[in-house]
């Protein structure tokens, strides 16, 4: 997910893409875990955690009023 889409989005899509971001990182890792250590795509968690963080900042922004 670019920065430029998360900036266009409202604070309740943000809020609702956060919650299922966590969701599947946590399905991700509790499958690395339970699957020996394996994954279609390991870089996916890699991704996931790049977006709750761009999700984050964006959010954190608005909150202290110096959204652009």
């Amino acid at each position: 997910m670019k920065l430029s889409e998360i900036r266009k989005s409202t604070s309740s899509d943000l809020n609702k893409e956060l919650v299922e971001l966590k969701q599947e990182l946590f399905k991700l890792r509790f499958q690395l875990a339970t699957n020996n250590g394996t994954l279609e795509n390991p870089m996916r968690i890699k991704n996931i955690k790049k977006d709750i963080a761009r999700i984050k900042t964006v959010i954190r922004a608005r909150e202290l009023g110096k959204e652009e």
